[in-house]
């Protein structure tokens, strides 16, 4: 991830991104691949109905959760 703050995948929507919505097409992906969008607050709900209608929506998380997710714990 770069240190670009993430923005929101909405068309137009240049707001910070709060929650990553995780989501795969079954009819060309793999059940375990997970494709991403990002959201930020206000289209959370609209993003997500749009995979969910379509049998897409997997996952809807903090974006800090799936970060802390892609990192790992930290080692010591």
């Amino acid at each position: 991830m770069s240190d670009e703050t993430p923005i929101c995948s909405a068309k137009g929507c240049r707001a910070a991104a709060v929650w990553v919505l995780a989501w795969n097409n079954p009819k060309i992906h793999t059940p375990e691949r997970r494709k991403t969008w990002l959201a930020c607050g206000e289209h959370r709900e609209h993003l997500s109905q749009f995979l969910d209608v379509r049998g897409m929506l997997k996952d809807v998380v903090p974006l800090a959760e799936w970060e802390s997710r892609e990192t790992g714990p930290a080692e010591s």
